[in-house]
């Protein structure tokens, strides 16, 4: 007995030295724990994450100034093709997502979308240097060249090509590189959201202050050049990594399960429920090539797709009549996703006006911090948004979730939904606080003809920090673990899309409350922000935001988790299901 025993635990401490959940290293081979994945691979994902970031963040921050300054839009125009850009930007990656996880795989993407990445920059570059594509011949341009306005738009959207690859693929990855069904790696991961948002702030506060400062004092041309660069270097940095990764391989276009399916329940849809869950047709895992999930009770129309027809073997075996418990699950999470992307989307909407009205009102106020100070780049005040984030999260990651966590037993201290939900409420915060501001800087200039201290802004920016910091991490996790484990990727795709249809929901907003207002002639938003009443748009997000919200709490507590079949060690290698909260 004691014999049997030693040689168990021998096995146990072989099989722990290899990770088990279906990934490679570079070589094809199964990976080695101790040699690939965990913090010693993700540390190169996050470098190349973080020069994207400032590349991008310190194009679309200024953005708006220089469509206003130099190519002479006024601010409603201005306004709208930032947010076209940028929720271009976010939409793509459905597409890049798609593509990673059903033919190219992960890691190919992010090199190939890399390099349609740099080749955007470099194209930027090129329309600040080269005389012909150069807005004027003169430093004050009245009247850009068209050539110009066609290369910096070309530019500006291979950028939003290259994203479309980079960005669902990058955290996804890095994710992948540790191993869910591994205590302490999958605590691990969960600290990688958090620090993963953390680096993203790192680089948003680099982006708006270093990069804004070279783009207004030295011309976006040396601030272009510098950031390509920048990117090249850190792209190749990656690639040196490769012997550290753990590699998923695509299986196939990750659509198709869930049509089979739905198409397995309608056929089925005259069949009676089994007395038991247990009678659903579910592989072992032997057989499986993934993870198995366990059954649960929502949506019980699509389990007759697991239902067991008497009828012969080939029909049975047919997986457009017969599903797995497996992937009728996994059908079930993405039909459970849509009611929560739909009440995340106006975290894409506020977080529009940060990089578009926020900064034209900072444009219009005292951008001295204190008398004796220099002029503040209007831009570089989204830099307190970074700030509150990077206070926030360290705090939250080190000290409150320990805490948390002896408290609720949960792994992550609360569950993605409850930590989502405080961010929500941050952001009717924001824009509350935001609408008072701005009413008081609109008295001040009315009035007293006196022009209100930048200052002012703070307050805000940090607040929506603070809220990214619990709703954009929560949105990252949602969409990584709450999806299928073949569509993580698509999944990273939904949360950018959150971005990226806000900020197209954002333009829609500021055109219609235009229209509307305008009918008065005295529209919210005009040519000029001192003429408009920014404040009104603001309560009025307010009021959309808390209405979201109340809708949000509604669909939280009715929620199901992904409830996943696992194997452990501590447990003598029997099947248990672990709730993914």
């Amino acid at each position: 007995m004691e014999q049997e025993l030693e040689k168990r635990k021998i096995e146990e401490e072989e099989e722990e030295k290899w990770v088990l959940d279906a990934s490679k290293d570079y070589k094809g081979r199964v990976p080695l724990r101790a040699s690939t994945g965990s913090w010693k691979a993700s540390l190169f994902v996050l470098t190349i994450e973080f020069s994207e970031r400032v590349s991008f963040l310190g194009i679309a921050i200024n953005l708006i100034s220089y469509l206003t300054k130099v190519i002479h839009e006024d601010l409603n125009t201005a306004a709208k093709n930032v947010n076209y850009w940028t929720g271009t930007t976010t939409l793509i990656p459905l597409i890049g997502g798609f593509l990673a996880d059903a033919y190219t795989g992960r890691f190919l993407m992010i090199l190939l979308s890399s390099l349609v990445y740099i080749m955007g920059l470099s194209l930027l570059t090129m329309s600040q240097f080269i005389p012909s594509l150069k807005p004027c011949n003169i430093n004050l341009c009245h009247q850009p060249r068209k050539l110009h306005i066609v290369v910096f738009f070309l530019s500006l959207y291979s950028i939003s090509l290259g994203t479309g690859g980079y960005k669902p693929c990058l955290q996804s990855f890095g994710a992948d590189q540790y191993d869910d069904d591994n205590t302490q790696e999958r605590k691990k991961k969960m600290s990688f959201f958090n620090w993963w948002n953390f680096s993203l702030c790192f680089a948003l506060l680099l982006g708006s202050t270093l990069v804004v400062y070279v783009q207004d004092d030295f011309g976006w041309g040396t601030a272009s050049l510098v950031i390509t660069i920048f990117m090249t270097l850190t792209v190749m940095t990656f690639y040196v990594g490769k012997s550290f990764y753990r590699y998923r391989r695509p299986e196939g276009n990750p659509l198709t399960p869930v049509f089979q399916v739905l198409i397995a329940a309608i056929r089925k849809r005259k069949l009676s429920h089994p007395s038991s869950p247990s009678m659903l047709y579910q592989v072992s895992k032997s057989e499986s090539h993934g993870r198995l999930l366990s059954h649960t009770s929502r949506l019980r129309f699509l389990d007759k797709a697991a239902i067991i027809e008497d009828k012969n073997v080939e029909e049975n075996e047919n997986p457009w009549r017969l599903a797995t418990v497996t992937r009728v699950e996994e059908t079930k999470l993405l039909l459970n996703v849509i009611p929560i992307w739909v009440t995340s989307l106006i975290v894409g909407i506020c977080v529009a006006q940060a990089t578009t009205l926020f900064v034209k009102q900072a444009a219009a106020m005292n951008l001295k911090i204190s008398n004796n100070s220099f002029n503040v780049p209007p831009a570089s005040i989204t830099s307190f948004a970074a700030i509150g984030t990077l206070i926030v999260v360290p705090i939250y990651d080190k000290i409150i979730v320990p805490i948390l966590r002896k408290v609720t037993g949960n792994e992550r201290g609360i569950s993605i939904l409850q930590r989502m939900g405080i961010g929500l409420t941050f952001i009717v915060i924001v824009m509350v606080v935001a609408a008072l501001v701005e009413s008081k800087r609109l008295r001040m200039d009315a009035t007293e003809k006196k022009t209100m201290s930048v200052v002012w802004l703070i307050p805000q920016y940090l607040l929506i920090g603070f809220g990214d910091s619990f709703s954009l991490v929560a949105l990252q996790e949602y969409f990584y673990d709450q999806v299928p484990d073949s569509m993580r990727s698509l999944g990273m795709a939904l949360y950018l899309s959150v971005i990226g249809v806000g900020n197209f929901l954002s333009s829609f907003l500021i055109t219609i409350v235009d229209h509307v207002t305008g009918k008065n002639g005295k529209a919210w938003i005009g040519k000029d922000i001192n003429s408009s009443h920014l404040d009104r748009f603001y309560w009025l997000l307010a009021v959309i935001s808390a209405l979201n919200l109340c809708v949000y709490v509604f669909l939280a507590k009715r929620y199901t988790y992904k409830t996943v079949q696992r194997r452990t060690l501590e447990n003598d290698d029997v099947d248990i299901n672990i709730i993914m909260p």
